[in-house]
């Protein structure tokens, strides 16, 4: 079990209302540090701006740059090389979720989320990995 705790989010969702209900969830519920961005560019910005993320909260289906296509940039760089992803999409069959644990995946969280419990399944998918 490592010492290192959970305590900052990148998390990167285009759809506003969602982002919205889950920075109070993951924030206000869960005590989370959490950088939100809109797109895969932003999320890549505040990499090189120097937010140090201690996890990755992804959401799948992004217009320009999805969130394999994040993740895949985010690994080209050294803070965020190894950083333990998590996936939020509305497609959860065993296929793709299979396919984004084959990305390095720890977890995939069903959308739509319920707000209450969302910060209690990151930090249990975390735990598993820590």
């Amino acid at each position: 079990m490592s010492a290192k705790s959970l305590t900052n989010i990148l998390y990167v969702e285009d759809d506003l209302d969602i982002q919205a209900v889950a920075q109070i969830a993951l924030e206000v519920v869960g005590g989370f540090v959490l950088k939100t961005c809109s797109s895969g560019a932003e999320a890549i910005a505040a990499i090189d701006s120097g937010f140090l993320p201690d996890l990755l909260l992804l959401d799948v289906m992004m217009p320009n740059m999805d969130g394999p296509t994040t993740l895949a940039e985010l690994r080209k760089k050294a803070t965020t090389a190894n950083t333990p992803v998590i996936f939020m999409t509305a497609k959860v069959q065993s296929s793709e979720q299979d396919y984004y644990f084959t990305l390095g995946a720890i977890g995939v969280i069903a959308k739509p989320f319920d707000p209450m419990s969302l910060s209690v399944q990151v930090r249990t998918l975390w735990e598993k990995v820590s």
